[in-house]
């Protein structure tokens, strides 16, 4: 594999990996440069990957095992690990951790381009460690010691279709929330990240309306453009984030066309912040009118 290359495509985050077939198999030299790679650039690109459901949760699985079926969201008939993002189902176009709302959120996650629609639909990722670091110290100090609330319930954007309407109220027909560090030490590479998006409702001990211009103020320092990667799909693409220093944001600007990803998750462990404590469940898959 002497073409093996991982090159840069952006000064902060994101690479692209060339010369690798996902449907193939890694040798371990070759997958131990793609994890280092991982660590080091938060998002990877592979390009025009001919390959089935099956090598990607093979692929998926050499990062760590495998998350179950999603909670609230359709999978692919017989492969309950494979969830088709399907833009007449939903469009993420927020800013968002995925399954942040639950105690242990996802590891990563991999996604590959199944059916694409004739302009639009990009994918961004935002680099949540160099949100923190772009702080200054006044911020910094304060981001060090808060608390947020994630919930399902936060940010679930209308696509103003029957079907759309009635995969958002799956989504939210029960309510998941917990709390975690805002900033979150990631457990590999020790390095400390802003981990918010839009699942994060408010901090602990504040309300909605209290915590909303702070949010707002250190979502503001993740995406800025230089701490972002923008990826324009072809048939076959696949990418995989690191979801525990990253957000990404689902551009829908594709009008009524097609757009169908193949998503699949690697299990993630639970959140641990600067001060050692780890993240807690507050509601999990409460019905409304539950536990009240």
């Amino acid at each position: 594999m002497s073409s093996f290359e991982i090159r840069k495509v952006g000064g902060r985050i994101g690479a692209e990996v060339l010369g690798v077939d996902l449907g193939t198999g890694l040798t371990d030299s070759v997958f131990a440069r793609i994890h280092e790679a991982f660590l080091e650039h938060k998002v990877l690109f592979f390009r025009d990957q001919d390959i089935t459901d099956e090598a990607q949760l093979e692929f998926a699985g050499r990062f760590g095992p495998l998350t179950q079926k999603h909670p609230m969201m359709r999978t692919v008939d017989g492969a309950p690990q494979v969830i088709p993002i399907d833009g007449e189902d939903q469009r993420a176009n927020h800013w968002h951790t995925d399954i942040s709302f639950t105690q242990a959120p996802s590891l990563g996650t991999t996604l590959r381009a199944m059916v694409l629609p004739p302009y639009g639909g990009d994918t961004m990722v935002a680099n949540g460690a160099a949100g923190y670091k772009d702080l200054p110290k006044e911020l910094r100090d304060i981001a060090d010691k808060l608390w947020a609330v994630h919930t399902n319930r936060a940010e679930q954007p209308k696509l103003g279709t029957e079907r759309g309407e009635e995969v958002r109220k799956a989504f939210m027909a029960k309510r998941f929330e917990a709390a975690h560090p805002v900033v979150r030490v990631h457990p590999e590479s020790g390095e400390p990240s802003l981990f918010l998006g839009g699942f994060a409702q408010r901090f602990v001990g504040m309300t909605q309306r209290e915590s909303q211009g702070l949010i707002d103020v250190l979502q503001g320092y993740v995406r800025r453009p230089e701490n972002t990667a923008r990826w324009t799909w072809r048939v076959g693409d696949v990418l995989i984030f690191d979801n525990r220093a990253t957000q990404h944001y689902a551009i829908n600007d594709y009008d009524d066309h097609k757009r169908v990803l193949h998503r699949v998750s690697i299990t993630g462990d639970v959140p641990v912040g600067l001060d050692g404590r780890t993240s807690y469940v507050i509601e999990n898959g409460v019905e409304d009118g539950e536990g009240e």
